[in-house]
């Protein structure tokens, strides 16, 4: 089960290091917002991850929070791009 884990810590860790480069090479602005979407996810799903790894239900408040403040982000961004300005 452990190396099961560390598996899929390390895809995790592979997929938000592919995002960071959609961040960083977006050509527009909506492409930037999705991945920083997507960088939340995975932070959320590395935060379960590890929170089973460990076994300690604490992390699971920490997965939630970032759920929510990512939730609250992503919903701000799509207001800026509907009547901030155009894409």
């Amino acid at each position: 089960m452990s190396q099961l884990l560390n598996g899929v810590l390390l895809i995790l860790f592979l997929a938000m290091g592919l995002c960071f480069v959609r961040l960083l090479r977006g050509p527009s602005l909506a492409d930037r917002v999705v991945a920083l979407d997507q960088i939340a996810v995975h932070t959320v799903a590395l935060a379960t991850v590890y929170c089973i790894a460990v076994e300690q239900v604490v992390f699971l408040d920490v997965a939630m929070v970032a759920a929510l403040l990512s939730f609250l982000g992503t919903i701000a961004f799509a207001r800026y791009l509907e009547h901030g300005r155009d894409v």
